[in-house]
């Protein structure tokens, strides 16, 4: 997410340390390198202005000129600046007690809003929550069908009446009780721009149901604008947060930076692609962390928690220990890894990983690998599941010709097999780094 302006505050960074110390023109020029990245991101001038002010003061306040720590302080009050203008901390959804909890989701056309409210019970109910998608939208039926569907994908009931704002408010709550579901998401109209007749039929729409939350879903490739359709939407209906879409895109990315500052409402989730789970809970602390370059573990270890089997993974750990991985096992991890997302995302949370993740999106490298080396061992019997090493070339070409590949692309997942088992055998033996050494 916001590749360029990450790639450009890294560059400005890793100059400003090859110095050793920091002078007064050091800092300027790494301010000023700054500022610019900021607004081509199209980050809010006045947002630029006030986090450049404050990096600046704090920096002089700690007499980091000449010091020989100086560069890794600097990008120390960066860090704590931008983490200052997104909102110190993760702002969360504020249930209702006694419930139902009622989230109303509402935005321009194009924002992605009907996804988003499939994406948002998904992650309610991960949380334990028991959600309720509702459908209302009266002006295109295409709307109540695609939440319909995403709804059947999902195993989560959707509420599709009629009746004018009030009558479907009453019918979703009726069958909330019916279901026994504890969290409403209401699906609303998506309009071309913002007028005061559309925030007229909002504000109806907002009365009718008396919403917990109202979320504004904003569409991050719209830039700047994105910040001036939230400030008139909230002054019509006192919007609580926003969730900001496709922020896997080429976007700017300046409403992420602008939109908290300008409006001082808190960022509650961001869209990070188009599968139904990939939603995350927005903490600017781990926000600030991934564009810096430092990873994102906290957020890696979640992800993991969601995905990974973990009677699998004990099972794993024992085989690991014992020296007795096959590519049963090795299969069975890139499925494990592949419900994680893309690879580059993954690794984009990992410290230090930047350079290897510029290096596969450089590659292209997308869902056909997995499926290739999927094919590859499925094609396989059994016994050369467990014992690769008895792979010859003759089994090799009769492995090609299963799987609609070739023996060269057989021969490197049997290097990448051993490579991978060796080193999570040294791991589990407590043997990483050097293990890790030996594999570059």
């Amino acid at each position: 997410m916001l590749e360029l302006l990450s790639d450009k505050l890294q560059n400005v960074f890793r100059r400003l340390g090859s110095r050793g110390v920091v002078s007064e023109k050091d800092l300027d020029e790494a301010l000023r390198e700054v500022r610019i990245a900021l607004l081509e991101a199209d980050v809010n001038f006045k947002v630029v202005r006030e986090f450049i002010n404050g990096v600046r003061e704090q920096a002089v306040g700690a007499e980091i000129l000449g010091s020989l720590t100086g560069p890794q302080q600097v990008i120390a009050i960066v860090q704590r600046q931008l983490v200052h203008i997104l909102g110190e901390t993760h702002a969360s959804i504020r249930f209702a007690s006694p419930g139902p909890t009622v989230v109303m989701l509402f935005g321009l056309k194009g924002a992605g809003k009907t996804t988003t409210a499939a994406k948002l019970a998904l992650h309610l109910r991960k949380g334990g929550s028991r959600p309720l998608l509702v459908a209302a939208d009266p002006h295109r039926v295409a709307a109540a069908e695609q939440l319909q569907a995403l709804g059947r994908q999902l195993n989560v009931p959707v509420y599709a009446g009629d009746g004018g704002s009030r009558g479907v408010a009453k019918g979703a709550r009726e069958e909330a009780q019916r279901l026994a579901t504890n969290v409403l998401i209401v699906d609303t109209p998506g309009y071309m721009q913002v007028a005061s007749e559309m925030l007229s039929e909002a504000k109806e729409l907002h009365d009718s149901f008396a919403p917990n939350e109202v979320l504004l879903v904003v569409d991050a490739m719209t830039g700047q604008e994105a910040v001036n359709v939230a400030q008139e939407f909230h002054q019509s209906l006192e919007v609580s947060g926003f969730i900001i879409t496709k922020m896997d895109g080429d976007a700017r990315g300046g409403a992420a930076l602008s939109i908290r500052a300008v409006t001082g409402l808190p960022i509650k989730f961001i869209g990070t692609g188009e599968k139904v789970d990939a939603l995350e809970a927005f903490h600017p602390d781990r926000f600030v962390s991934r564009i810096l370059g430092m990873g994102d573990v906290l957020s890696l270890i979640e992800k993991a928690q969601d995905t990974v089997d973990r009677e699998q993974a004990k099972s794993l750990e024992k085989r690991m220990r014992a020296g007795t991985m096959d590519l049963n096992d090795f299969i069975t991890q890139i499925q494990q890894v592949k419900k994680m997302g893309s690879l580059t995302d993954i690794l984009g949370m990992i410290p230090g990983m930047g350079g290897m993740k510029k290096q596969l999106q450089g590659a292209q490298i997308d869902d056909s690998v997995w499926k290739k080396m999927e094919a590859i061992v499925y094609s396989m019997t059994p016994e050369e599941r467990h014992r690769p090493e008895m792979i010859d070339g003759s089994r090799r070409r009769r492995i090609a010709r299963g799987s609609g590949t070739t023996p060269q692309d057989i021969n490197q997942l049997l290097k990448q097999w051993r490579e991978a088992k060796k080193m999570m055998e040294a791991l589990a033996a407590g043997r990483g780094p050097r293990a890790l050494g030996r594999l570059r």
